[in-house]
């Protein structure tokens, strides 16, 4: 019946998925820059004096004034094993994502027993079983709530969420989804560890918590989702990743991700636009991840020249910091409240381990 239509005509059929609500929850701990400098000189007390206040340099210019940890600052630059820093990981997100979620369904005013789909996300520690499990329980959510739980994506993984709820809820009427994004880049920081990447990392990485709240019923308001699209750069696993060690997990950051990401550029937003029946002069908002202030520079720079400007971005690196793939959903949360005018356009952008771009694109 439908053999001729194009996609858009397609989506016709289709239900709409409408993003309700996104609220966040940070972790107790909270330190500036300025604050943690003194733990970075005193860690590397016994090294090179010029290579120290080289990583000086890099806390002070990450554009991160502060961030939020679910361990103290002296928790965090004491040598401990891995079993104890996931240890404190699987406490804590357990802890966050109960309260991101609670505060998530009472701003829309749904019952917890109402989520049909539960949707967890977390790279920075190990837990099975998933923190889905812990939050049916803590909730009491039905027991055929569908869970899914999604690790190994990184910063992406914010956005990966988004699209994995709108495919279900486009093919299911009248159903409810709960997206949860915990991550706790701290407790992977390592002592042991003096490369760039580490430093760099420790640098603009932070803790924290967001859940959005989507639906497909015929009365839910919020934007819409119009469509989504996954970007795979091939031959590219090696920019970004996590080697498991004896000390926990190990950052891998390759400083060239910023110009592969200025080399895909016009193929990752200009086709996506176009399929979905629309163009960056059309976008009026753009939220994007801040995986910190070189990638920032790049993207902004990109968009500059398309007369945009991604200043919400900017501000939660500012302050919060890169929390994984947490952050994009802080951004997202900032256009939330803008009280954004019914046609315009948002455009939703991560990248994370793969390598990959993760897009959606929303109207209001």
């Amino acid at each position: 019946m439908y053999g001729s239509c194009s996609q858009i005509e397609l989506e016709k059929y289709m239900n709409e998925t409408r993003i309700v609500t996104v609220a966040q929850e940070l972790p107790e701990y909270c330190r500036s820059t300025e604050e943690i400098i003194p733990f970075v000189d005193l860690w590397l007390a016994n090294e090179d004096d010029r290579f120290r206040r080289k990583v000086v340099k890099i806390f002070e210019g990450a554009a991160v004034d502060k961030r939020y940890g679910i361990m103290s600052i002296e928790e965090v630059f004491t040598h401990t094993s891995f079993e104890d820093k996931n240890a404190i990981y699987v406490r804590e997100v357990k802890k966050l994502g109960e309260a991101v979620l609670r505060k998530a369904l009472q701003q829309s005013e749904w019952e917890a027993s109402s989520l049909d789909y539960i949707i967890t996300v977390s790279c920075t520690g190990i837990m099975i079983p998933s923190l889905d499990a812990y939050l049916i329980n803590a909730l009491d959510l039905r027991k055929d709530v569908v869970r899914l739980p999604v690790t190994e994506m990184g910063c992406a993984a914010g956005v990966s969420g988004l699209i994995y709820a709108h495919n279900f809820l486009k093919s299911n009427p009248d159903k409810r989804i709960a997206l949860v994004a915990v991550e706790s880049p701290t407790a992977t920081f390592q002592l042991e560890d003096y490369s760039m990447a580490n430093m760099i990392s420790a640098a603009i990485f932070g803790d924290g918590a967001a859940c959005v709240l989507l639906s497909s019923e015929a009365n839910a308001k919020g934007p819409r989702i119009v469509g989504e699209e996954m970007y795979h750069f091939k031959d590219a696993t090696h920019l970004m990743g996590f080697d498991l060690t004896n000390h926990g997990l190990r950052m891998i950051l390759d400083p060239s991700v910023p110009e592969t990401i200025a080399f895909h550029f016009p193929g990752i937003i200009h086709p996506f636009l176009r399929d979905n029946g629309s163009s960056i002069e059309a976008v009026d908002h753009l939220i994007f991840h801040p995986g910190g202030r070189k990638i920032v520079q790049t993207v902004e720079e990109l968009f500059g020249k398309l007369g945009k400007n991604i200043d919400d971005t900017r501000e939660v690196l500012r302050a919060y910091g890169n929390m994984s793939s947490a952050t994009v959903l802080y951004v997202l949360e900032r256009f939330m409240k803008k009280g954004i005018p019914e046609g315009e356009q948002g455009l939703l952008l991560s990248f994370g381990p793969g390598f990959s771009a993760q897009r959606v694109l929303l109207e209001w």
